[in-house]
């Protein structure tokens, strides 16, 4: 869950050949994603139980859970965060970013051409940790969350991190 109070409003820069944005304050509101996304968590994660195109790394302070993340070999040969949280009072220490390098060496292990995750325009603290850690933005969608709420304003940006 994070606070949402700003979001990015994005544009194709014809100059630079890429996505670009800028902040635009928001009302505030908390967003929390729901508890339970799957009938039974366990029953989601040890799908990742010894796959090699699976794998999900825990961060731990004194045998307690900080962070995680989960990620898969994508269709396009990127690895994919399909999940990196990191508990509140954790935030803004360190932990996602190791997190993010645990994620890199996972990729380039498996000889993937870099990671790409999926996040949104109103959840800027992270579009901007993503950014920070050197990943840009490849693409967006102002559809895909209509779906579940048909007043969404919502974008999914996609971000990628390409190995040189």
């Amino acid at each position: 869950s994070f606070v949402v109070n700003a979001r990015l409003i994005l544009s194709l820069s014809k100059v630079n050949k890429r996505i670009e944005y800028i902040v635009e304050d928001a009302p505030s509101y908390d967003k929390s994603y729901l508890q339970n996304q799957y009938d039974d968590d366990e029953i989601a994660y040890n799908e990742y139980i010894n796959k090699p195109n699976q794998v999900i790394y825990i961060a731990l302070l004194h045998n307690q859970i900080i962070g995680v993340m989960v990620l898969k070999k994508n269709w396009n040969r990127y690895a994919y965060i399909e999940d990196i949280k990191v508990d509140k009072e954790f935030r803004a220490l360190g932990v996602g970013r190791r997190l993010i390098e645990q994620a890199k060496q996972w990729a380039k292990e498996g000889n993937m051409p870099g990671i790409m995750l999926e996040t949104q325009n109103n959840n800027v603290t992270a579009c901007q940790f993503y950014e920070k850690c050197g990943f840009v933005i490849g693409g967006f969608d102002f559809l895909v969350y209509k779906g579940l709420h048909a007043e969404s304003d919502e974008v999914a940006i996609y971000w990628y991190f390409h190995f040189k």
